[in-house]
């Protein structure tokens, strides 16, 4: 419930229309009112903590400078949008969240019209937004569409299937990438570290030392193209900048831009929503877990959360709890890798949440943290049985149906030893039906070479293990 007295300013925020009759210097303060509410109500109900403290600024500038809902707002993943469902009719419903019968914590269109695209799933945004912007054109419309996608998601190929196409058709889309260089965990991978804003002087200069000689091996070409790059220290460094891989993509790259500066915000998002016409990327800098001190020294903690005490932030749990399926299943491949060095682990950016961190830890050579990118996930494991290992792709059930196609041509059509340790099976009551795994006996049951197990305990997890990394006799 809201503490009515310690949020004045919430209590007068109905909808964006109120938002945009207070004063933009009283933003900074309504942005700590929201904090408040959402780490009550998280501390409560549970939730998505981190990902939603991050964004409070970004959100409430993105309402106060277009016309939601005409101007169509769509969030990659929608775990971040508490701030977003305050601010929109919600508030005094707010108490309910991921209850039953209560407030999704997803974006969901029967839910309010501000919530144009449901979401629960990374790397759909843009797509999304893109067919809506498309759609908008074709019927004359002229209000702007926003896709707000973590730095995390765009590590899903499909995010960039949709900045390649919407390059292409030179539609007025707007692309917040909201870079906390985190997912679920610590951001991995290429993309990651091209993003990053914390690239030091030691590491550009080694970044040049390698280019050079990378460039130097390609006879008068390579050395041309170096002398060129060598006649300006900007040119250089506007090689590496993020905005070159955006504007490859004819993507207007603004930023990058602080995200939790209010005026920066709106300043920004005035310029781009007057003056800019076809896509443009606005990079926006920002602190998961902004506001609560324990989210913000361990955000990969805090990013889904149960009931906590608010004062410490220590969950309010029983010591005596059992050990849950995912720490018996992250024990036993550990056990199992002591044993055979074939044996491999594979994960979509959630080596806690599958509960693989301790084989990272024990076996770093041999653990993989490809990304959200599952189809990337089963298709990279592929490859690793074709020459003898033993690969163990653990992935929650909800997230596997996003690589049916790997599974069924790349793995059980070639019968390769892969082994699929699916968590989060069954319905997985808070987060709704975007995550419940509800779907993966009947999708993969009709396929080919493909041996279904479902243990009914802990014990029974371990030999059905164990068995899947003997059978047929590997």
């Amino acid at each position: 419930m809201l503490i009515k007295e310690d949020t004045p300013l919430l209590n007068t925020i109905n909808s964006p229309a109120d938002l945009k009759q207070l004063p933009e210097t009283e933003l900074p303060k309504l942005a700590e009112e929201i904090r408040r509410v959402i780490i009550r109500t998280v501390a409560q109900n549970g939730g998505h903590l981190a990902p939603c403290l991050g964004v409070v600024e970004l959100t409430l500038a993105i309402h106060y400078i277009f016309a939601t809902p005409d101007d169509k707002l769509i969030w990659d993943v929608g775990h971040q949008t508490y701030a977003h469902k305050l601010i929109t009719g919600r508030r005094d419903r707010f108490h309910t969240l991921r209850q039953y019968k209560g407030l999704s914590g997803f974006p969901k269109r029967e839910e309010s019209p501000y919530d144009p695209f449901d979401t629960g799933h990374s790397s759909t945004s843009i797509s999304a937004s893109l067919g809506i912007a498309m759609a908008k054109h074709l019927k004359g419309d002229p209000h702007r569409t926003i896709a707000v996608i973590g730095d995390g998601s765009m590590t899903g190929g499909m995010a960039f299937e949709a900045l390649n196409q919407a390059g292409h058709l030179d539609q007025n889309l707007i692309v917040i990438l909201n870079d906390n260089e985190m997912s679920i965990s610590p951001n991995v991978g290429a993309l990651s570290s091209f993003l990053s804003r914390k690239m030091t002087g030691r590491a550009v200069t080694r970044l040049k030392r390698d280019m050079e000689g990378f460039l130097k091996s390609f006879a008068n070409v390579g050395e041309n193209i170096l002398q060129v790059l060598k006649r300006s220290e900007e040119s250089f460094k506007a090689f590496f900048t993020p905005g070159m891989l955006f504007e490859a993509l004819k993507f207007e790259y603004v930023g990058p831009i602080k995200g939790h500066r209010i005026d920066t915000l709106l300043e920004t998002l005035r310029n781009v929503r007057d003056f800019s016409h076809g896509p443009v990327l606005i990079h926006v800098l920002t602190t998961k877990g902004k506001g609560y001190k324990p989210a913000e020294e361990n955000p990969g903690d805090y990013h889904g959360v149960g009931p906590f005490a608010v004062e410490t932030g220590k969950p309010l749990y029983s010591p005596k709890t059992p050990p849950t399926y995912t720490q018996v299943f992250g024990e036993t491949i550990v056990q199992l890798a002591e044993q055979d060095p074939r044996v491999t682990a594979i994960t979509a950016a959630m080596p806690a949440g599958t509960g693989l961190s301790e084989f990272a830890r024990r076996f770093p050579d041999r653990f993989f943290d490809v990304g959200i990118a599952e189809q990337h996930a089963v298709t990279f494991a592929a490859g690793l049985a074709t020459e003898g290992l033993l690969p163990v792709v653990a992935i929650y059930s909800t997230f596997m149906q996003r690589a049916l196609d790997q599974i069924i041509h790349d793995v059980c059509l070639p019968n390769l030893p892969v082994t699929f340790a699916l968590d989060r099976g069954g319905v997985v009551g808070d987060d709704g039906p975007t995550h419940h795994g509800v779907f993966d006996l009947s999708f993969l049951r009709y396929i080919p070479n493909l041996v279904l197990m479902s243990p009914k305990d802990e014990d029974e997890l371990r030999h059905m293990l164990h068995t899947a990394l003997l059978y047929p006799d590997r």
